[in-house]
């Protein structure tokens, strides 16, 4: 569904480009990039990985293991969607804009979620496109199983 709202959401994809958040919005940006690419197969769609790692705000309490950054193609000018499992904080997606301003200066920024957890915001950080949204308290846990794909709540 994810996939079909970004088409829809945009006239061309010439100038979008899709870009998943390490390590865990990995999974669900290489579905939904990969779904958009059979609905238009005649597109070239440009897909790239991001690591937050050096940007996180918290990186001096935990120990976070960096993995690889591959954009491979110019920001500037493009309208970007970044791609990430879960919204909670909004501090991985401050981060995430952080770090993309190392590659340019992009028309615009989209944020696409497969979990908006709602109420547990410190920043204000909001999806433009969202799977599900969810109520959780604080305390409760959210997690992708990338088994089942099913969105577990502990």
């Amino acid at each position: 569904r994810l996939a079909y709202h970004l088409v829809e959401g945009y006239a061309s994809l010439s100038d979008v480009v899709f870009i998943g958040l390490q390590p865990r919005g990995t999974a669900v940006s290489d579905k939904i990039v990969a779904i958009i690419q059979s609905l238009l197969p005649h597109e070239k769609i440009q897909y790239g990985l991001l690591d937050i790692t050096f940007y996180r705000d918290d990186i001096r309490e935990e120990l976070h293991q960096p993995a690889k950054t591959d954009i491979s193609f110019s920001i500037e000018g493009k309208q970007v969607v970044l791609i990430d499992d879960v919204l909670h904080t909004g501090r991985t997606i401050r981060a995430a804009l952080d770090a993309l301003n190392d590659f340019g200066r992009p028309a615009g920024v989209k944020l696409c979620v497969l979990v908006n957890r709602r109420f547990s915001r410190q920043l204000p950080i909001q999806p433009d496109y969202c799977g599900i949204a969810i109520d959780t308290s604080p305390s409760q846990k959210v997690k992708l199983n990338r088994q089942t794909n099913e969105v577990e709540l502990y």
